[in-house]
């Protein structure tokens, strides 16, 4: 007789999850609150939809946060493996100059969910909406809309506590605590760091990227693209340094960054290059020797007294190294993803609650952190497909 596997909450964890699983031994049902699922999905899609991310895989996990973690997971179901399973279900998929990986061109994100909702119902996976999650009954069956759902293992894909409006609000946090599950709060990550900008220079400069800059917090530095905002800074290349941040954050009640604004010239090379110009002011230098951005001049112009901009030893030294500093995280809601959640020490190497045998928390649900660029979506998915090959493997 086959056994049953709730699944509750539809987005990319439980549909690998979905996939993997073995139809022959359960009879699977996925619980999703919506009127539709993935929706988290869909909208991060609307940004450039990374897949994954290219990288050689022992590269690749150290891009997560703890990186030994997910290890397991990562190399069980590597990103060349998703990337051989969409094109299994027909999505083609591409390496971008970025080295991220995405959809071929002309393919939406909702053309992909469609293909993964396909092939769950060839398989005969049934897809329950409007389905809510609130508690366990005494035997702990998950109740769903009020009512006991008798099973033999419970999986909860129930994402973290951002975008709410796709039903990511991670409400389910006070349940599982009550229940004797050791969990953290929501922190934001992969979000806009605020930093208190001079008048003058927020209002000329907001909306003007710093391109090909390197970040650099504690220990982590990050190459890539930041936005300045009127808030603050929003990009990639702060996004991957939010452990860092948040940890100096926590500690100090502010982080400290340093900006390299020419990762490809060393400091040698900047000197020369300002000390051995013919044009007339230091202004034209940083223009047309090192090809700075006006916002670039005036931050350094911000920052260092007249004396300091004309003198070359400390404008190369603030060239590569610029300080800013941050005094919070943008809402946890405007995150783009959270940590917190299950602590990772409540659950065992195969994403079992120790407080509740044969029940499993998979995805952004648990405490785990890693950078936009298609990181967030490989872990999740790595995380259902391993779920799924041990449940296959239980007796």
């Amino acid at each position: 007789m086959k056994k049953q596997i709730a699944i509750i909450g539809g987005g990319p964890s439980a549909y690998l999850l979905a996939a993997f699983l073995d139809t022959e031994k359960f009879t699977i049902s996925l619980y999703e609150k919506n009127k539709t699922s993935g929706r988290k999905f869909l909208v991060a899609g609307k940004g450039g939809f990374n897949l994954t991310h290219s990288e050689p895989i022992n590269q690749l996990i150290k891009r997560y946060t703890p990186d030994h973690f997910l290890d397991a997971a990562l190399r069980n179901f590597t990103n060349t493996d998703f990337r051989n399973w969409l094109n299994h279900i027909g999505i083609s998929t591409y390496i971008g100059s970025s080295k991220r990986v995405y959809p071929k061109e002309g393919i939406k994100p909702i053309a992909v969910q469609k293909a993964i909702l396909n092939h769950l119902e060839e398989k005969g996976i049934i897809i329950k909406y409007d389905h809510t999650f609130s508690d366990w009954d005494g035997a702990n069956n998950p109740i769903i809309n009020n009512k006991t759902i008798p099973t033999d293992y419970t999986v909860f894909c129930l994402g973290g506590g951002s975008w709410k409006v796709t039903g990511s609000d991670g409400n389910w946090r006070d349940t599982f605590s009550k229940k004797g599950v050791q969990t953290k709060p929501f922190q934001p990550s992969n979000c806009a760091y605020q930093i208190d900008w001079k008048p003058d220079f927020i209002k000329k400069h907001e909306g003007t990227p710093l391109k090909n800059i390197a970040v650099s917090c504690n220990n982590g530095m990050q190459k890539g693209e930041a936005v300045i905002t009127t808030f603050g800074l929003e990009g990639n290349a702060i996004y991957g340094l939010s452990p860092q941040i948040r940890e100096q954050l926590q500690k100090d009640s502010k982080a400290h960054l340093l900006i390299d604004f020419k990762p490809s010239l060393t400091l040698e090379n900047i000197h020369s290059k300002i000390k051995l110009s013919t044009y007339r002011n230091t202004t034209e230098t940083l223009k047309k020797e090192l090809k700075l951005s006006a916002a670039q001049i005036d931050l350094l112009k911000t920052h260092l007294t007249k004396a300091s901009y004309l003198n070359t030893e400390s404008l190369t030294k603030n060239i590569k190294q610029f300080p800013l500093e941050i005094i919070n995280t943008a809402a946890l809601d405007e995150a783009i993803s959270t940590v917190g959640g299950i602590d990772l020490k409540a659950i065992s190497n195969h994403f079992e609650l120790a407080a509740l045998p044969h029940q499993y928390c998979i995805g952004e649900m648990l405490d785990w952190d890693a950078p936009t660029g298609g990181y967030l979506l490989q872990a999740c998915a790595s995380t259902g497909v391993y779920l799924a090959k041990h449940l296959n493997n239980t007796d």
